[in-house]
Protein backbone atom coordinates (compact mmCIF):
# COMPACT_ATOMS: atom_id res chain seq x y z
CA UNK A 1 0.00 0.00 0.00
CA UNK A 2 1.12 3.55 -0.63
CA UNK A 3 2.00 5.65 2.36
CA UNK A 4 -0.81 8.14 2.93
CA UNK A 5 0.98 11.31 3.96
CA UNK A 6 -1.06 14.14 5.50
CA UNK A 7 -0.21 17.72 4.67
CA UNK A 8 1.88 19.56 7.26
CA UNK A 9 -0.37 21.77 9.41
CA UNK A 10 0.15 25.52 9.02
CA UNK A 11 0.99 27.74 11.98
CA UNK A 12 -2.09 29.36 13.54
CA UNK A 13 -1.93 33.14 14.11
CA UNK A 14 -2.31 33.87 17.82
CA UNK A 15 -5.47 35.93 17.26
CA UNK A 16 -7.27 32.78 16.06
CA UNK A 17 -6.03 30.31 18.67
CA UNK A 18 -8.26 28.64 21.27
CA UNK A 19 -11.50 30.06 19.91
CA UNK A 20 -10.32 33.64 20.47
CA UNK A 21 -12.58 35.04 17.74
CA UNK A 22 -15.75 33.48 19.21
CA UNK A 23 -14.86 34.47 22.76
CA UNK A 24 -14.03 38.06 21.77
CA UNK A 25 -17.32 38.50 19.90
CA UNK A 26 -19.14 36.73 22.76
CA UNK A 27 -22.43 36.40 20.89
CA UNK A 28 -25.09 34.89 23.16
CA UNK A 29 -26.61 31.70 21.75
CA UNK A 30 -30.33 31.70 20.97
CA UNK A 31 -31.76 28.18 20.83
CA UNK A 32 -30.64 25.90 18.01
CA UNK A 33 -27.60 27.06 16.04
CA UNK A 34 -27.19 25.78 12.50
CA UNK A 35 -23.68 26.23 11.10
CA UNK A 36 -23.76 29.45 9.12
CA UNK A 37 -20.64 30.96 7.61
CA UNK A 38 -22.30 34.35 7.07
CA UNK A 39 -22.94 35.19 10.70
CA UNK A 40 -20.95 35.34 13.93
CA UNK A 41 -20.71 32.00 15.71
CA UNK A 42 -22.29 32.12 19.20
CA UNK A 43 -20.26 31.41 22.32
CA UNK A 44 -21.60 27.93 23.12
CA UNK A 45 -20.23 25.45 25.63
CA UNK A 46 -21.00 21.99 26.90
CA UNK A 47 -22.70 20.83 29.01
CA UNK A 48 -25.33 23.52 28.25
CA UNK A 49 -24.92 22.95 24.51
CA UNK A 50 -24.12 19.85 22.47
CA UNK A 51 -23.76 19.33 18.76
CA UNK A 52 -25.48 16.59 16.79
CA UNK A 53 -25.27 15.26 13.26
CA UNK A 54 -27.59 16.59 10.59
CA UNK A 55 -29.23 13.14 10.48
CA UNK A 56 -29.90 13.25 14.24
CA UNK A 57 -31.27 16.80 14.01
CA UNK A 58 -33.66 15.72 11.24
CA UNK A 59 -34.77 12.68 13.25
CA UNK A 60 -35.23 14.78 16.40
CA UNK A 61 -37.39 17.20 14.43
CA UNK A 62 -35.36 20.37 15.01
CA UNK A 63 -34.40 20.59 11.32
CA UNK A 64 -36.54 19.98 8.28
CA UNK A 65 -35.48 17.88 5.33
CA UNK A 66 -35.14 14.32 4.12
CA UNK A 67 -32.32 11.82 3.77
CA UNK A 68 -31.82 9.68 0.70
CA UNK A 69 -33.52 6.30 1.29
CA UNK A 70 -33.49 6.87 5.10
CA UNK A 71 -36.45 7.95 7.18
CA UNK A 72 -34.30 8.50 10.27
CA UNK A 73 -31.09 7.63 12.07
CA UNK A 74 -31.21 5.23 15.02
CA UNK A 75 -28.45 6.83 17.10
CA UNK A 76 -28.54 10.26 18.71
CA UNK A 77 -24.90 11.39 18.73
CA UNK A 78 -24.22 14.21 21.19
CA UNK A 79 -20.86 15.84 20.48
CA UNK A 80 -19.33 18.02 23.18
CA UNK A 81 -18.64 21.57 22.01
CA UNK A 82 -16.52 24.52 23.11
CA UNK A 83 -15.24 27.70 21.42
CA UNK A 84 -11.71 26.33 21.86
CA UNK A 85 -12.75 23.19 20.01
CA UNK A 86 -10.92 19.89 19.99
CA UNK A 87 -7.27 20.40 20.91
CA UNK A 88 -6.15 17.38 18.92
CA UNK A 89 -5.08 17.61 15.30
CA UNK A 90 -6.05 14.31 13.65
CA UNK A 91 -5.16 14.50 9.97
CA UNK A 92 -8.39 13.03 8.58
CA UNK A 93 -10.80 14.94 10.84
CA UNK A 94 -12.80 18.03 9.99
CA UNK A 95 -12.82 19.10 13.66
CA UNK A 96 -9.03 19.25 13.93
CA UNK A 97 -7.18 22.10 15.63
CA UNK A 98 -5.37 23.21 12.47
CA UNK A 99 -8.65 24.70 11.18
CA UNK A 100 -8.82 27.40 13.87
CA UNK A 101 -7.96 30.25 11.50
CA UNK A 102 -10.23 28.98 8.74
CA UNK A 103 -13.44 28.13 10.59
CA UNK A 104 -14.90 28.37 14.08
CA UNK A 105 -15.34 25.02 15.82
CA UNK A 106 -19.16 24.90 15.75
CA UNK A 107 -19.10 25.56 12.00
CA UNK A 108 -16.72 22.75 11.05
CA UNK A 109 -17.91 19.74 9.05
CA UNK A 110 -17.43 16.31 10.60
CA UNK A 111 -17.91 12.97 8.78
CA UNK A 112 -19.10 14.90 5.74
CA UNK A 113 -21.94 16.90 7.35
CA UNK A 114 -22.66 19.95 9.47
CA UNK A 115 -23.40 19.47 13.16
CA UNK A 116 -26.05 21.87 14.54
CA UNK A 117 -25.60 23.00 18.16
CA UNK A 118 -28.61 22.41 20.39
CA UNK A 119 -29.32 23.13 24.07
CA UNK A 120 -28.92 19.86 25.99
CA UNK A 121 -32.10 20.46 27.98
CA UNK A 122 -34.10 20.91 24.77
CA UNK A 123 -32.71 17.65 23.40
CA UNK A 124 -33.57 15.74 26.57
CA UNK A 125 -37.07 17.28 26.73
CA UNK A 126 -37.89 16.10 23.20
CA UNK A 127 -36.73 12.51 23.76
CA UNK A 128 -38.14 12.26 27.31
CA UNK A 129 -41.68 13.12 26.12
CA UNK A 130 -42.00 9.57 24.82
CA UNK A 131 -38.75 7.67 25.25
CA UNK A 132 -40.49 4.32 24.64
CA UNK A 133 -41.54 5.41 21.14
CA UNK A 134 -38.50 7.42 20.10
CA UNK A 135 -37.03 6.39 16.73
CA UNK A 136 -33.60 6.36 18.38
CA UNK A 137 -32.25 3.02 19.60
CA UNK A 138 -29.22 4.48 21.36
CA UNK A 139 -27.63 7.73 22.52
CA UNK A 140 -23.88 8.30 22.24
CA UNK A 141 -21.83 10.98 23.99
CA UNK A 142 -18.87 11.87 21.79
CA UNK A 143 -15.97 13.31 23.75
CA UNK A 144 -13.27 15.56 22.33
CA UNK A 145 -9.79 16.56 23.47
CA UNK A 146 -10.56 19.46 25.80
CA UNK A 147 -9.80 20.13 29.50
CA UNK A 148 -13.53 20.08 30.35
CA UNK A 149 -14.42 16.98 28.34
CA UNK A 150 -14.27 14.41 31.15
CA UNK A 151 -16.34 16.34 33.70
CA UNK A 152 -18.84 17.55 31.12
CA UNK A 153 -19.37 14.02 29.81
CA UNK A 154 -20.34 13.02 33.34
CA UNK A 155 -22.75 15.97 33.58
CA UNK A 156 -24.38 15.17 30.24
CA UNK A 157 -24.74 11.50 31.22
CA UNK A 158 -26.24 12.37 34.61
CA UNK A 159 -28.72 14.85 33.14
CA UNK A 160 -29.75 12.31 30.52
CA UNK A 161 -30.23 9.34 32.86
CA UNK A 162 -32.12 11.51 35.38
CA UNK A 163 -34.86 11.86 32.78
CA UNK A 164 -34.45 8.86 30.46
CA UNK A 165 -33.98 5.29 31.69
CA UNK A 166 -30.83 3.83 30.09
CA UNK A 167 -32.66 0.48 29.90
CA UNK A 168 -35.11 2.17 27.52
CA UNK A 169 -32.46 4.00 25.52
CA UNK A 170 -28.94 2.64 26.11
CA UNK A 171 -26.01 5.05 26.22
CA UNK A 172 -22.64 4.63 24.52
CA UNK A 173 -19.49 6.61 25.19
CA UNK A 174 -17.15 7.52 22.33
CA UNK A 175 -14.19 8.26 24.55
CA UNK A 176 -11.17 10.53 24.50
CA UNK A 177 -8.47 8.32 26.07
CA UNK A 178 -5.85 11.09 26.00
CA UNK A 179 -7.49 12.95 28.90
CA UNK A 180 -8.95 9.92 30.70
CA UNK A 181 -7.96 7.69 33.60
CA UNK A 182 -9.25 4.26 34.64
CA UNK A 183 -11.31 6.03 37.32
CA UNK A 184 -13.05 8.07 34.60
CA UNK A 185 -13.98 4.87 32.74
CA UNK A 186 -15.34 3.31 35.94
CA UNK A 187 -17.36 6.41 36.80
CA UNK A 188 -19.13 6.41 33.43
CA UNK A 189 -19.99 2.74 33.83
CA UNK A 190 -21.36 3.33 37.33
CA UNK A 191 -23.53 6.17 36.00
CA UNK A 192 -25.26 3.88 33.52
CA UNK A 193 -23.24 3.93 30.30
CA UNK A 194 -23.82 0.68 28.41
CA UNK A 195 -20.97 0.51 25.86
CA UNK A 196 -17.55 2.17 25.81
CA UNK A 197 -15.70 2.71 22.55
CA UNK A 198 -12.22 3.94 21.66
CA UNK A 199 -11.55 5.47 18.26
CA UNK A 200 -8.23 3.84 17.44
CA UNK A 201 -9.01 4.81 13.83
CA UNK A 202 -5.56 3.73 12.65
CA UNK A 203 -4.92 0.00 12.17
CA UNK A 204 -1.23 0.17 13.12
CA UNK A 205 0.83 2.20 15.59
CA UNK A 206 2.84 3.74 12.74
CA UNK A 207 -0.27 5.05 10.97
CA UNK A 208 -1.67 6.21 14.31
CA UNK A 209 1.42 8.30 15.03
CA UNK A 210 1.52 9.70 11.50
CA UNK A 211 -2.13 10.74 11.38
CA UNK A 212 -3.06 11.60 14.97
CA UNK A 213 0.14 11.70 17.01
CA UNK A 214 3.49 13.44 16.76
CA UNK A 215 3.37 13.40 12.97
CA UNK A 216 0.68 16.10 12.97
CA UNK A 217 1.53 17.86 16.26
CA UNK A 218 -1.30 16.05 18.05
CA UNK A 219 -1.31 14.72 21.64
CA UNK A 220 -2.63 11.20 21.14
CA UNK A 221 -0.62 8.02 21.65
CA UNK A 222 -1.28 4.41 20.62
CA UNK A 223 -0.20 3.18 24.05
CA UNK A 224 -2.63 5.41 25.97
CA UNK A 225 -5.52 4.47 23.70
CA UNK A 226 -4.87 0.78 24.29
CA UNK A 227 -4.52 1.35 28.03
CA UNK A 228 -7.99 2.90 28.23
CA UNK A 229 -9.42 0.26 25.89
CA UNK A 230 -8.14 -2.48 28.20
CA UNK A 231 -9.58 -0.64 31.22
CA UNK A 232 -12.93 -0.60 29.44
CA UNK A 233 -12.64 -4.31 28.73
CA UNK A 234 -12.30 -5.03 32.45
CA UNK A 235 -14.91 -2.52 33.64
CA UNK A 236 -17.64 -2.78 30.99
CA UNK A 237 -17.15 -6.48 30.24
CA UNK A 238 -17.52 -8.71 27.16
CA UNK A 239 -19.42 -7.33 24.16
CA UNK A 240 -19.63 -3.93 25.86
CA UNK A 241 -16.51 -2.31 24.47
CA UNK A 242 -15.16 -1.73 21.01
CA UNK A 243 -12.83 0.21 18.75
CA UNK A 244 -13.27 2.31 15.62
CA UNK A 245 -11.01 1.53 12.66
CA UNK A 246 -10.75 3.60 9.47
CA UNK A 247 -10.01 1.46 6.42
CA UNK A 248 -7.85 2.88 3.65
CA UNK A 249 -5.18 5.05 5.29
CA UNK A 250 -2.20 3.09 4.01
CA UNK A 251 -2.60 -0.17 5.93
CA UNK A 252 -3.14 -3.56 4.32
CA UNK A 253 -6.30 -5.65 4.59
CA UNK A 254 -4.19 -8.11 6.56
CA UNK A 255 -3.35 -5.33 9.07
CA UNK A 256 -6.98 -4.39 9.62
CA UNK A 257 -8.30 -7.91 9.94
CA UNK A 258 -5.54 -8.93 12.33
CA UNK A 259 -6.69 -6.07 14.57
CA UNK A 260 -10.35 -7.09 14.16
CA UNK A 261 -9.48 -10.61 15.32
CA UNK A 262 -7.51 -9.26 18.28
CA UNK A 263 -10.52 -7.22 19.40
CA UNK A 264 -12.83 -10.22 19.10
CA UNK A 265 -10.41 -12.38 21.08
CA UNK A 266 -10.44 -9.72 23.81
CA UNK A 267 -14.24 -9.90 23.90
CA UNK A 268 -14.98 -6.69 22.01
CA UNK A 269 -16.11 -5.52 18.60
CA UNK A 270 -14.72 -3.44 15.76
CA UNK A 271 -16.61 -0.57 14.13
CA UNK A 272 -15.39 0.16 10.61
CA UNK A 273 -15.27 3.45 8.72
CA UNK A 274 -14.33 3.85 5.06
CA UNK A 275 -11.72 6.57 4.60
CA UNK A 276 -13.18 9.62 2.89
CA UNK A 277 -11.15 12.80 2.22
CA UNK A 278 -12.93 15.15 4.63
CA UNK A 279 -13.09 18.70 3.28
CA UNK A 280 -10.70 20.97 5.19
CA UNK A 281 -8.73 18.09 6.73
CA UNK A 282 -5.01 17.48 6.28
CA UNK A 283 -5.89 14.45 4.14
CA UNK A 284 -8.49 16.00 1.86
CA UNK A 285 -6.13 15.63 -1.12
CA UNK A 286 -6.04 11.84 -0.86
CA UNK A 287 -8.33 9.31 -2.58
CA UNK A 288 -11.22 7.57 -0.86
CA UNK A 289 -10.81 3.86 -0.17
CA UNK A 290 -11.32 1.76 -3.33
CA UNK A 291 -14.64 -0.06 -3.09
CA UNK A 292 -13.22 -3.52 -3.77
CA UNK A 293 -10.82 -3.14 -0.83
CA UNK A 294 -13.57 -1.78 1.41
CA UNK A 295 -16.05 -4.55 0.57
CA UNK A 296 -13.50 -7.30 1.22
CA UNK A 297 -12.68 -5.85 4.63
CA UNK A 298 -16.37 -5.34 5.49
CA UNK A 299 -17.17 -8.94 4.60
CA UNK A 300 -14.17 -10.45 6.38
CA UNK A 301 -14.77 -8.31 9.48
CA UNK A 302 -18.40 -9.47 9.63
CA UNK A 303 -17.34 -13.11 9.36
CA UNK A 304 -14.86 -12.66 12.23
CA UNK A 305 -17.15 -10.60 14.45
CA UNK A 306 -20.40 -12.49 13.99
CA UNK A 307 -19.84 -15.83 12.23
CA UNK A 308 -17.00 -17.35 14.21
CA UNK A 309 -14.59 -17.36 11.27
CA UNK A 310 -10.95 -17.00 12.28
CA UNK A 311 -8.54 -14.52 10.68
CA UNK A 312 -5.92 -17.28 10.71
CA UNK A 313 -8.08 -19.37 8.36
CA UNK A 314 -8.27 -16.61 5.76
CA UNK A 315 -5.71 -16.29 3.00
CA UNK A 316 -4.04 -13.15 1.68
CA UNK A 317 -1.95 -12.36 -1.39
CA UNK A 318 1.50 -10.76 -1.38
CA UNK A 319 -0.10 -7.30 -1.04
CA UNK A 320 -2.09 -8.33 2.02
CA UNK A 321 -5.42 -8.54 0.17
CA UNK A 322 -8.02 -11.16 1.12
CA UNK A 323 -8.17 -13.94 -1.46
CA UNK A 324 -9.91 -16.62 0.63
CA UNK A 325 -12.34 -16.01 3.49
CA UNK A 326 -11.85 -19.37 5.16
CA UNK A 327 -15.37 -20.74 4.52
CA UNK A 328 -17.06 -22.59 1.68
CA UNK A 329 -18.33 -20.74 -1.38
CA UNK A 330 -21.95 -21.55 -0.52
CA UNK A 331 -21.54 -20.19 3.02
CA UNK A 332 -19.87 -17.06 1.69
CA UNK A 333 -22.62 -16.47 -0.85
CA UNK A 334 -25.26 -16.80 1.87
CA UNK A 335 -23.60 -14.09 3.98
CA UNK A 336 -23.16 -11.79 0.98
CA UNK A 337 -26.76 -12.36 -0.04
CA UNK A 338 -28.10 -11.38 3.38
CA UNK A 339 -26.42 -7.97 3.02
CA UNK A 340 -25.96 -7.16 6.71
CA UNK A 341 -22.17 -7.33 6.39
CA UNK A 342 -22.25 -4.18 4.25
CA UNK A 343 -24.34 -2.07 6.58
CA UNK A 344 -22.79 0.57 8.85
CA UNK A 345 -21.04 -1.08 11.78
CA UNK A 346 -21.22 0.28 15.32
CA UNK A 347 -22.95 -0.15 18.66
CA UNK A 348 -26.04 -2.39 18.33
CA UNK A 349 -29.62 -1.20 18.22
CA UNK A 350 -32.89 -2.96 19.01
CA UNK A 351 -33.31 -4.97 15.82
CA UNK A 352 -30.45 -7.48 16.16
CA UNK A 353 -26.93 -7.58 17.57
CA UNK A 354 -25.24 -7.31 14.18
CA UNK A 355 -27.27 -4.29 13.04
CA UNK A 356 -25.84 -1.02 14.30
CA UNK A 357 -27.96 1.68 15.90
CA UNK A 358 -25.23 4.09 14.84
CA UNK A 359 -26.01 4.00 11.14
CA UNK A 360 -24.26 7.34 10.32
CA UNK A 361 -26.09 8.01 7.03
CA UNK A 362 -23.51 8.90 4.37
CA UNK A 363 -20.85 9.70 6.95
CA UNK A 364 -18.12 7.97 4.93
CA UNK A 365 -19.37 8.33 1.35
CA UNK A 366 -21.79 10.26 -0.87
CA UNK A 367 -25.19 8.64 -1.58
CA UNK A 368 -24.07 8.17 -5.18
CA UNK A 369 -21.43 5.62 -4.16
CA UNK A 370 -22.45 4.21 -0.78
CA UNK A 371 -19.71 2.70 1.36
CA UNK A 372 -21.60 1.87 4.58
CA UNK A 373 -25.28 1.19 3.93
CA UNK A 374 -27.44 2.93 6.57
CA UNK A 375 -30.33 0.68 5.57
CA UNK A 376 -30.79 -2.91 4.45
CA UNK A 377 -29.32 -3.27 0.93
CA UNK A 378 -31.91 -4.32 -1.65
CA UNK A 379 -31.38 -6.60 -4.66
CA UNK A 380 -30.03 -3.76 -6.81
CA UNK A 381 -27.61 -2.77 -4.05
CA UNK A 382 -26.46 -6.37 -3.66
CA UNK A 383 -25.76 -6.70 -7.38
CA UNK A 384 -23.52 -3.62 -7.10
CA UNK A 385 -21.84 -5.02 -3.98
CA UNK A 386 -21.13 -8.31 -5.75
CA UNK A 387 -19.55 -6.44 -8.65
CA UNK A 388 -17.39 -4.48 -6.22
CA UNK A 389 -16.39 -7.71 -4.48
CA UNK A 390 -15.87 -9.36 -7.87
CA UNK A 391 -17.96 -12.37 -6.77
Amino acid sequence: MNCFEPRTPDAIPIEFKNGARVKANDVAPQGVYRPNYNMLTPNMRSPEYVQMSTAAALTLGIMSGKMYRCECTRCLNLLLTYPEGCRANCAYCGLARHREAERDYADRNFIRVDWPAVPLDMTIDIVAKDAEQTPFHRMCISMITHPRSDEDTVTVLKKWTDRIDPKTLPVSILSNPTTMTRADVKRLHQLGADIFTVALDAATPEIFDRTRGKGVQSPHSWQKYWQILMDAREIFGPQKFGAHIIVGMGETEHDVLSLVQKLVDLGGHSHLFCFFPEKGSLMDHLPATPRDQWRRVQLARYLIDYCGVRFENMQFDESGRVVDYGISESELQAVVGEGVAFRTSGCPGKFRDDVSACDRPYGDSPPSNIASYPFQPNKTDLRKIRRQLKV
